[in-house]
């Protein structure tokens, strides 16, 4: 028992610490914020600063827009999942070949901020019901091909009570109702603490 306890110990150390709770209001506000600021999509690897690095505010992908409503209250996705797949690199998905993480790319893959969340506790049940998603929750979804995309739940909703999405899928950040135009993979909150 002392042992389960003492591994069980370890296990909770190895999940950063958010220095304040993330805020789901506040989330949406600063995804909601990038609207007419990020108005293109840019998919190219990039070198960046670490920590804190981003591409132009003007661009960038789908992650981008969580990324930066997350820095905004103190999370640094690019630090943390870096610092998780340091340490844990074999439980993230190994769809691009690499042999270590990379601090330029890896908190910008879907799949890896997927695993990241299930490993925070943060996944909840996926479902076609729309008061299942609340402000703030994020979401992410099967494009086909191949392709994965996330967004914000925004605390907004279209007329026919469906949750709006602030995401950025090619045309820059928008307020978009499109929660269940694709096949839902993943749904994910942050506990309040």
């Amino acid at each position: 028992m002392r042992l389960l306890a003492g591994l069980l110990a370890l296990c909770l150390l190895a999940l950063p610490a958010f220095a304040e709770p993330i805020q789901a209001r506040r989330l949406v506000q600063d995804a909601r914020s990038q609207i007419g600021v990020t108005l293109g999509y840019d998919p190219l690897y990039r070198q960046l600063d670490y920590p804190g690095g981003d591409v132009p505010l003007s661009t960038g992908v789908c992650t981008d827009v969580l990324i930066r409503a997350l820095r905004a209250q103190g999370l640094d996705l690019q630090k943390s999942v870096h610092e998780d797949m340091r340490v844990h690199f074999a439980v993230y998905p190994q769809s691009w070949g690499l042999k270590r993480p990379d601090s330029n790319i890896d908190h910008r893959r879907v799949p890896n901020l997927m695993t990241w969340f299930k490993r925070q506790g943060m996944a909840l049940a996926v479902s076609q019901q729309a008061a299942d998603y609340r402000a703030g929750d994020i979401v992410t979804w099967d494009l086909g091909r191949g392709l994965t995309h996330i967004g914000i739940v925004s605390d907004r909703a279209s007329a026919q009570g469906i949750p709006l999405i602030l995401h950025n899928i090619g045309a820059g950040t928008r307020e978009e109702d499109i929660l269940f135009a694709y096949r839902i993979t993943g749904h994910y909150r942050f506990a309040a603490r």
